[in-house]
């Protein structure tokens, strides 16, 4: 398959290009944008953006999400992360800057678009690329899945001394994809509003993930 693709990841990946799953994914995909023009997100140039923005060798932190935001104008390509346009923030980025501003003291940014994150290196990479209008989880089951597992793998096997930052059940479940014995591991409930007052605020993963840089020689995050 053909995949526009950063040149590490395109490498890296290969062997997932070529498999059944994949095709029938890309068709899949292709077709749902054909049918729905305007209506499945993110853009289709910026399927691959968390992987565009962030080259297998600059991988420091890994935050998962599960899909894209299934609200027009929001997703763009990084989990958590929305349009420097969209106002009021979704509420689990609400509670994200939260968490950053008790922890850091950092407050919070006039846009909620994560782009600064990954330019640093922070890979926000949903399980499931796609999803159609105001259907969250549309696109689960189709094949993203397995990809996204293959690539979370992949910085595992080939990166040491990254932080994965596991937010939610769901995220929780990819550690068993982990060398968990060279990289951290953080884990936390999700910061939907239905859970965040249940651990994820004062988890101070993002000092956390910083000391652990620092320690390595690392560069911290800007969060």
């Amino acid at each position: 398959m053909n995949v526009q693709l950063e040149a590490s990841w395109k490498l890296a990946l290969e062997e997932e290009f070529e498999k059944p799953y994949f095709s029938e994914l890309v068709s899949f995909v292709k077709q749902q944008y054909n049918q729905n023009p305007g209506a499945i997100f993110p853009k289709g140039n910026e399927i691959f953006r968390a992987l565009n923005t962030v080259p297998l060798e600059k991988v420091k932190v890994v935050i998962l999400g599960q899909d894209p935001y299934p609200t027009r104008g929001h997703a763009h390509g990084l989990c958590f992360s929305v349009e420097e346009h969209v106002k009021p923030f979704p509420k689990s980025l609400t509670n994200i800057f939260k968490e950053i501003e008790t922890d850091l003291g950092i407050s919070f940014p006039s846009d909620g678009s994560l782009v600064r994150w990954a330019e640093q290196g922070v890979l926000l990479l949903n399980a499931v690329l796609t999803v159609a209008e105001g259907m969250p989880e549309s696109h689960a089951g189709r094949g993203w899945e397995r990809f996204t597992d293959a690539v979370i793998r992949k910085v595992s096997d080939e990166r040491e001394g990254t932080v994965y930052l596991l937010w939610g059940s769901k995220a929780q479940q990819k550690a068993e994809l982990l060398d968990q014995q060279k990289n951290l591991i953080l884990r936390s409930v999700h910061p939907s509003p239905l859970s965040a007052h249940r651990g994820f605020f004062g988890c101070k993963h993002f000092s956390k993930c910083n000391e652990y840089l620092l320690s390595r020689g690392v560069d911290p995050i800007r969060w």
